[in-house]
């Protein structure tokens, strides 16, 4: 009888062992489990910066250096809040807040973590979307309202990571706040009081930025002035400053190179195939652009959704990646202002005005002959063509660097993106090309023809291009290491 009862309590023994065994696998099982590529939390929230940004353009006209930074920052926000939840990882801005014990790094808590901090940075930046951030919160179940600052909690540290980063910028030069001093009140003034020296009508220095009428839609004209001429003096997260890398001069008038380029301009121009008008058209964007810190992250998520990623892998790569965008536009910003140069516009009136030449005659005319001075580039009446300096391409620069970037964090240089739009739908609407589909078998091969686009369509010669990429790329390399630092690694 005790032989028996003994046997049956061992055995009860051994089935509970095995119960509780049992239930710690299926909760380490549910507790691992999470959802990836396009599903997972980050990826989404991603999305919903890319429909903030076209919405940005879409309200405030195209302003690339100022979504550029508010990209960068609130990627930044998400990567400080996911670092907490992560055994390496080092924030950038978010200070004295202690790492959370390795029981806590679940998924569910850095989705809610990245979840409060992108929502805070994205309702400073993309204020008039608040709605929309609002309205995702609430699908992944979370409240909006929740404001603690908790750092022991999920929604504490996601809440603590938007303020840390929100505060440190404040005062880096990019007059956000209308905080600079020689600012008149008005969010993002010229307060260095940069005036080109050519006006629309007149232009006194050939080699030197003009400003151009583009048509208000209306029956009108205006001349933009210069976007945002002292992004320059916009402080940089990885770069040590934004002339860290500055290249050397271009090309002036009377140079065998600057002749040679502008002819190149204007040959490419003359015999665009619907191939090159619809790169042209892809890489420019339209209507609700996202412009090139955008265009990079879009892609970015492409590599997401072809590899399938994790949390924890998006959180990583969009940080590198939109970290890079943002120094990159500062550092090409850099080298816009300190040389003030041409565009192909001004450039192509000086070199051939008296001349017969083909080119483009507008919406509704296709190529034609036409006098020199009345060359355009290939872009509609209303945003003919980009409203500052243009070396270094800007275009180049943030896809030298993007694109340096996730061939660095992929290891890989293999891409296989595509896109398909018809040529002249963005420019000649009456005048239809095919269907073309554009491959990016490489991320190098990607960034060179975002390059090449710019002299395609007529607003930067080589030199803006070629100087433009390797601007970039060093600017990816530069950030690698700052990268590599802040996950843990170096």
């Amino acid at each position: 009888m005790r032989q028996s009862l003994v046997l049956c309590l061992a055995i009860f023994l051994i089935a509970s062992c095995k119960e509780i065994k049992n239930t710690k696998e299926l909760n380490n099982k549910i507790e691992i489990t999470e959802t990836n590529g396009v599903e997972n939390v980050a990826y989404k929230w991603g999305k919903i910066a890319l429909i903030a940004t076209a919405n940005d353009t879409e309200k405030f006209k195209p302003r690339p250096t100022i979504t550029s930074r508010y990209l960068g920052l609130i990627f930044v926000s998400i990567f400080d809040a996911w670092s907490r939840y992560d055994e390496k990882a080092i924030p950038v801005y978010l200070k004295n807040i202690d790492r959370r014990p390795i029981d806590e790094h679940s998924i569910k808590n850095k989705e809610i973590a990245i979840s409060y901090a992108a929502y805070g940075a994205m309702s400073e930046y993309y204020f008039s979307d608040k709605e929309l951030f609002s309205d995702f919160m609430k699908k992944l179940g979370l409240d909006p309202n929740n404001k603690s600052l908790d750092p022991n909690t999920p929604e504490g540290i996601g809440n603590l990571a938007a303020k840390a980063v929100i505060a440190a910028r404040k005062g880096d030069g990019a007059n956000q706040y209308a905080e600079e001093e020689g600012s008149n009140g008005e969010a993002y003034f010229n307060y260095v009081g940069y005036e080109p020296v050519n006006s629309a009508d007149n232009n006194v220095d050939i080699n030197r930025w003009q400003p151009k009428y583009f048509s208000d839609g209306m029956g009108g004209k205006f001349a933009p002035g210069c976007l945002t001429p002292f992004w320059d003096k916009v402080t940089p997260i990885a770069l040590k400053t934004g002339d860290q890398f500055r290249p050397g001069p271009p090309p002036l008038v009377g140079s065998e190179q600057l002749e040679n380029e502008v002819a190149e301009v204007v040959e490419m121009q003359a015999n665009l195939t619907d191939y090159q008008k619809a790169l042209v058209e892809f890489m420019r964007d339209g209507p609700q652009s996202v412009q090139q810190a955008g265009h990079w992250l879009k892609f970015a998520q492409d590599v997401s959704e072809r590899d399938s990623h994790t949390l924890d892998q998006d959180v990583k790569m969009y940080f590198y990646n939109q970290v890079v965008a943002m120094d990159a536009f500062i550092a090409s910003w850099d080298s816009k202002m300190f040389y003030d140069y041409a565009r192909p516009f001004a450039l192509v009136h000086e070199y051939y005005t008296g001349k017969i030449i083909t080119g483009w005659g507008g919406e509704g005319k296709g190529m034609i002959e036409m006098d020199g001075s009345q060359w355009r580039p290939y872009s509609p009446e209303i945003f003919l063509c980009p409203p500052f300096p243009s070396y270094t391409s800007g275009h180049s620069t943030i896809s030298g660097g993007c694109a340096e970037a996730l061939k660095l964090w992929t290891g890989s240089e293999t891409f296989g993106s595509e896109a398909v739009l018809v040529a002249g739908a963005m420019t000649e609407p009456e005048m239809l090309g095919d269907t073309i589909t554009l491959k990016f078998p490489t991320f190098t091969e990607t960034a060179e023809m975002a390059g090449i686009s710019r002299v395609l369509g007529g607003y930067h010669i080589q030199a803006d291009n070629v100087a433009g990429l390797e601007l970039g790329r060093k600017v990816a390399h530069e950030a690698w290491g700052f990268y590599k630092m802040h996950i843990g690694e170096e």
